[in-house]
């Protein structure tokens, strides 16, 4: 039974001044009894009393005082409110004398002040304020019976408003003290859920993926940065998911009644691919969250851990294959020497064809590993373009009209010089192979690009094309559909592309393939730059 006086406590300022508010109303009412006509207050037994009305007005004031100083003198608390409990005991007791005791019935105003202070005021303060109204009321009724005005049973009658006094005191402490540790309950647990939904809202805003919160209307109630700058949302407020991505929010209506799936695969603004994934959450008002992936990014983390293993198996292979793979080529040209026969030759061809093969497909795998930092500078792309035309002609044996070149005025790119010829050597040598050597069965062409201060370079064929179902795999790596290829030469020219700022597209085309560089030609970024983009 010592824990409630014991308890921790912390003053309550603002429960004090409402107690003082409550006494002033009762020193008013009091103040007005003593004015009305004795008929209207003849249970009270005040009577018309200049003496009693001094002490109420005296009791009112010090009252006023007290709320005041609750309010402004936010200082010792314990001493304030013994005052006023001791001020009230004091009235009411004296009131209690005027009106005949116990039986006038004002000891019901001790006990509201003894509860109202009980459940403000600490466990032994409680104990002290019921005995001293106990004191006071058994003094009072005693010496009324004393005088000889009431009978002794009426002793009774304030035994038990004593014994009242006591209960209502430890009951109302008790019902305090659980009110304080509810309280001190509801305010740690809002501090965990503040720092809780801190934490949540720094993690959300930092992911990599895209977040968005959004109502059962359909409207974006919460998105994160990442979101914002995947769909060019609005920083602030509630954005209406339809009107800013239509496809997106018919998806979402889709699979919110349960008719479609809960992903898709869609363009961004920005013409970046995006995957959403929808989830529902617990919320009382519906909210389904929307994540989303940038699936270039997903692409480009695939083929990291793809070239993560193939540099762990060329560490270990490449150079132990191109040591043996020299012993069989010199040993093919000592034979070739020896002239055995027409079989022995073709058997010879055979195997210098496969030695060069093999030697080629070595060159590639370590090349990846081995990618020169970039130094892009600016190129006069149409006289670029000329000059390597003329080279792989002259080298491969073309004739002039076999590749064509377009575009109305000569266009500027930020490239290195090595690495375009190696990007364009290889996919004008893919186009010969599946286009053949006809007139105009290559074309490169020059475009300003949409954005602004880049330009595209789009290399098409007269091939047949790239099925379908193909396109998604032709930039990864050892993908080939020729027998001789090595499934290096796109993923190696992307790459280039890649370190130089640039990009490399397939584009869907009705005939043959179409593919394009887009790279900037008003500034060239940073040496720097372009190796941290290539190694990321």
């Amino acid at each position: 039974m010592t824990g409630w006086l014991s308890a921790t406590w912390e003053a309550s300022w603002r429960s004090l001044q409402y107690f003082n508010l409550y006494r002033l109303v009762i020193a008013c009412l009091l103040l007005l009894a003593t004015v009305f006509p004795q008929d209207w207050t003849s249970r009270l037994n005040l009577g018309s009393n200049t003496g009693l009305f001094l002490l109420i007005v005296v009791y009112a004031a010090a009252v006023a005082g007290g709320l005041l100083f609750s309010m402004y003198e936010q200082r010792r608390f314990n001493l304030q409110l013994t005052i006023q409990v001791g001020m009230d005991v004091s009235v009411v007791g004296v009131l209690m004398f005027v009106g005949g005791g116990v039986g006038s019935g004002l000891g019901v105003l001790l006990l509201v002040s003894l509860a109202a202070a009980s459940l403000v005021g600490r466990g032994r303060l409680v104990l002290l304020y019921a005995a001293l109204a106990t004191l006071v009321v058994l003094a009072i009724q005693a010496y009324v019976v004393l005088l000889g005005l009431l009978d002794a049973a009426s002793l009774f009658q304030a035994g038990l408003l004593s014994a009242g006094f006591f209960a209502t005191a430890v009951l109302a402490r008790l019902l305090g003290q659980r009110a304080m540790t509810n309280e001190d309950l509801a305010r740690r647990r809002g501090v965990a859920l503040d720092n809780q939904i801190r934490i949540s809202q720094q993690v959300v805003e930092h992911m990599q993926d895209g977040v968005l919160i959004v109502g059962r209307d359909g409207k974006v109630v919460r998105s994160n940065p990442v979101a914002q700058a995947m769909l060019s949302l609005p920083g602030a407020g509630a954005c209406v998911l339809a009107g800013a991505l239509p496809r997106l929010a018919a998806a979402f209506e889709l699979w919110a009644t349960g008719r479609g799936p809960d992903s898709l695969r869609f363009s961004a603004p920005d013409g970046r691919e995006l995957d959403a994934r929808f989830a529902r959450t617990q919320s009382s008002d519906g909210e389904c969250l929307v994540f989303l992936e940038d699936a270039e990014r997903i692409k480009a983390r695939a083929q990291q851990l793809k070239l993560a293993a193939l540099g762990r198996l060329t560490a270990s292979i490449a150079h132990e294959i191109r040591n043996p793979l020299s012993a069989i080529s010199h040993a093919g040209e000592l034979l070739r020497e020896e002239r055995r026969g027409e079989m022995q030759d073709r058997l010879l061809r055979i195997l210098g064809d496969n030695v060069i093969r093999l030697d080629r497909i070595v060159s590639d795998i370590l090349e990846l590993g081995r990618q020169s930092r970039a130094t892009p500078s600016w190129l006069n792309l149409d006289e670029f373009c000329r000059n390597f035309v003329e080279h792989l002609a002259s080298s491969e044996g073309l004739a002039a009209d076999v590749i064509r070149i377009e575009g109305e005025a000569p266009a500027g790119l930020c490239f290195d010089r090595a690495h375009l010829h190696r990007v364009l050597w290889n996919l004008v040598g893919n186009a010969l192979r599946h286009a053949g050597r006809d007139s105009g069965a290559v074309c490169l062409r020059i475009v300003p690009a949409p954005a602004e201060g880049r330009v595209e370079l789009h290399v098409t064929d007269q091939g047949p094309g790239i099925p379908e179902e193909l396109r998604e795999q032709v930039f990864e790596p050892f993908f080939t559909t020729h027998h001789q290829g090595t499934g290096l030469g796109l993923f190696i020219a992307r790459e280039l592309c890649a370190a130089n700022g640039a990009r490399l597209e397939l584009l869907p085309s009705a005939r043959g393939a179409h593919f394009v560089i887009t790279g900037r030609y008003d500034t060239c970024p940073l040496p720097e730059a372009n190796a941290a983009s290539a190694a990321n």
